[in-house]
């Protein structure tokens, strides 16, 4: 969680009226002068005029934010605050509450971007009581112009705005130094977000703009369940200029940062956003948009299904309770033109729960599912299921004659890993996706690829459950690529067998011989020395210049290349990862096993994950092999492993070698480099062996392979 701030009462100060106090806590210390949460612990307990809390809890205590400034500055760990941070700070302090105070400064930025020059009249002749004041005319009229007369931006008196004064002076300076007031409020409503994940489901990039690439370019665009706005954002991209772009969100908070966000990104569009339960109560009964587009609350049981019992919106079939997702469907459909098309993020058990199955049925007899696209795992929350896009098209007055479904199937291209850790390859997911959709779209069908995409007609696929799930109806791909391939894999197969005897290690010494008593040292001590550097992997973010692969421990563990991705920047200030070296030594941390990887030049240059240490020896002192090899060592683990409840953790600096002259290191380091590529091989004969028998499994169940 993000830090958080409070406002308390502060006391006058040369006669001005007492004001709110902006608080923050240790972790916005932290953020504020660059270093971890545990130096400002150190700087509690080591400095005694380190400011004292003016709040929160015993646990968390908070600090008044200037005299924070003050300190650090007197310290020389702060030259000067930040505006981003000051303007962050100003924010989460609001006595109304961020997200009221979010409202404000997107307001006012709107009215910066829209009439800079009457805002520079404003702000510089006009002190806090006047600005507050003035500002509710002035805002209600550029509000109006965007939004319409029934915007969800309420509530912008001058009683409301007074507290918001300073804070809305200091958005406009920051979008002066961001370059516009659209970064300024992605910066803000980005930070907004990650301080709150659990209260917003949010649809990533990636998902958003292929979404709004299957719809096509439309005037008319509705997201009935519009969250943040990334959907309809996303289409604005690809839209007209004069654009209409319409909105429903349950949360008026949220109702209100979307249009906001909306009028700033896309300034000659109709915005039109209303804030109310869609389902319930529809704000567009009239409309017939071109495109609807949503990511809809899954798995919903209180979606209003007793009261909208007899809703005319229910064309395919009234939804079960449990069925809310197609309440969502049929809802999109009757909000489109005749030929407009919708797509929708759902979940996999939609296309083929059983209480779904005549309401899948009709949308497939009358043509209007036209497309099911399974993503790849992690592609949007929830990030441990493979989630489906649904292309659906409202039917003209001549119903199809004989309607086809397009599956496809992009699961195989997820980047691997953990789900919600490493990112799909969205790049070679768009491209596979819309070259189905658009060839399918065109030709009324396609030519099947197996594993892949596959058009079916509609008749064949309503029988008792209505299976719409791609992977069942997609043949699979030829037996590893086929006769050739296999033949490929069995012939690396017996040359690695061949060279993992070659490599296959011997001993040296005797059953008697007594365990060396060598000097120790730790690794702590060394990073003390200078003999080596430490660092901890963290959760650094991707930039538009930077975007280097991630070293997972799983990475590590299985001896494979970097698979991770950095998590976007994002409207937050990128973090710098931890880049890895040739010659660096990687240790996981968690586990309690013994790892210990030395980086190559292949693997040179990826970040470093979380959950493992990077120790970086000068190779005037440390061998790396030497290094990685005596930090392998069972007991040397054991030693240094501390143990909680549930897991094992590893204090690296707790890890023990012995103190040798640089050239017995080299003579240990060319022996552990040994032992390495012999591991190495083994991983590669384990991986040919797997491959080559799921092959000849699946061409011997396919046809492909005989018996012989």
């Amino acid at each position: 969680m993000a830090e958080t701030a409070a406002t308390t009462g502060s006391g006058p100060a040369d006669g001005a009226a007492p004001g709110p106090v902006t608080e923050v806590t240790a972790a916005g210390i932290a953020r504020l002068a660059g270093v971890g949460r545990a130096a400002v612990s150190n700087w509690r307990r080591r400095h005694t005029g380190f400011p004292r809390p003016v709040g929160g809890t015993e646990t968390s205590p908070t600090f008044a934010l200037a005299d924070v400034e003050h300190w650090l500055r007197a310290q020389g760990k702060l030259a000067e605050v930040p505006l981003r941070e000051r303007v962050w700070q100003q924010l989460v302090s609001h006595p109304a509450g961020a997200a009221t105070a979010l409202r404000h400064a997107g307001a006012v930025l709107l009215f910066v971007r829209d009439r800079p020059s009457a805002w520079r009249e404003l702000n510089e002749a006009a002190d806090d009581t006047e600005l507050a004041g003035m500002l509710p005319a002035v805002l209600a009229s550029v509000l109006t112009a965007h939004l319409g007369p029934h915007h969800p931006v309420h509530g912008l008196t001058r009683d409301a705005l007074l507290p918001s004064a300073a804070l809305v002076r200091a958005t406009a300076e920051l979008a002066a130094g961001e370059d516009g007031a659209v970064p300024a409020f992605e910066f803000l409503l980005g930070r907004h977000l990650d301080a709150n994940p659990r209260q917003y489901t949010l649809t990533p990039p990636g998902p958003a703009a292929l979404m709004a690439a299957l719809a096509g370019p439309a005037r008319t665009v509705l997201d009935p369940a519009s969250g943040t706005g990334s959907l309809l954002d996303a289409a604005a991209d690809t839209a007209e200029d004069t654009a209409e772009l319409y909105g429903q969100e349950a949360d008026p908070d949220l109702a209100a940062l979307t249009a906001l966000r909306l009028a700033l990104h896309a300034p000659a569009a109709q915005v039109r956003v209303h804030a109310a339960d869609t389902l319930r109560a529809d704000a567009f009964p009239q409309l017939a948009a071109d495109a609807v587009l949503a990511h809809p609350p899954f798995n919903e049981r209180n979606w209003g299904h007793d009261e909208l019992a007899y809703d005319p919106r229910w064309e395919y079939g009234f939804p079960a309770r449990t069925e809310s997702e197609l309440a969502w469907v049929q809802h999109a459909l009757a909000r489109l033109r005749e030929g407009g098309t919708a797509v929708l993020l759902m979940p996999p058990a939609a296309a083929s729960r059983r209480s779904g199955r005549r309401i899948r049925a009709d949308l497939l007899r009358r043509g209007a599912l036209r497309a099911v696209i399974a993503l790849p795992a992690g592609a949007a929350p929830p990030y441990g299921i493979p989630l489906h896009l649904w292309v659906l098209r409202r039917p003209g007055a001549a119903a199809q004659p004989s309607p086809h479904l397009l599956v496809v199937d992009t699961a195989a291209l997820g980047a691997g890993g953990a789900p919600g850790r490493d990112k799909p390859d969205w790049q070679a997911v768009r491209t596979t996706a819309l070259e189905a959709w658009e060839a399918f779209d065109r030709d009324g069908g396609i030519a099947e690829q197996p594993g892949v995409r596959r058009s079916l007609a509609a008749i064949d696929l309503i029988g008792d459950d209505v299976d719409l799930a791609p992977a069942r109806h997609l043949p699979p791909p030829s037996a590893a690529g086929g006769l050739a391939e296999l033949a490929t894999v069995r012939q690396r197969l017996a040359t690695t067998l061949s060279r993992t005897a070659e490599l296959t290690p011997e001993t040296a010494g005797g059953p008697d011989t007594a365990p060396a008593r060598w000097p120790l040292t730790t690794v702590g001590e060394l990073a003390r020395a200078g003999a080596l550097v430490l660092r901890a992997g963290g959760p650094g973010t991707a930039t538009a210049d930077a975007v280097p692969a991630v070293l997972t421990e799983h990475d590590v563990i299985g001896g494979t290349a970097p698979s991770g991705a950095l998590p976007e920047g994002g409207a937050a200030p990128a973090e710098e990862p931890v880049l890895v070296a040739a010659g660096d030594v990687v240790v996981p941390v968690l586990g309690g096993g013994a790892v210990a990887r030395v980086v190559d030049e292949a693997t040179a240059g990826a970040a470093l994950g979380r959950n493992l240490f990077l120790l970086r020896p000068d190779p005037a002192a440390l061998d790396p092999w030497f290094l990685a090899g005596f930090l392998r060592g069972t007991a040397n683990t054991r030693q240094a492993s501390s143990y909680a409840s549930t897991a094992t953790r590893l204090d690296v600096r707790r890890l023990q070698l012995p103190r040798l002259p640089l050239a017995d290191q080299l003579r240990y380091g060319r022996r552990f480099r040994e032992l390495a590529a012999f591991e190495e091989t083994l991983r590669l004969a384990a991986r040919l062996g797997e491959q080559l028998v799921q092959g000849l499994h699946d061409g011997l169940t396919d046809g492909s392979v005989t018996p012989g």
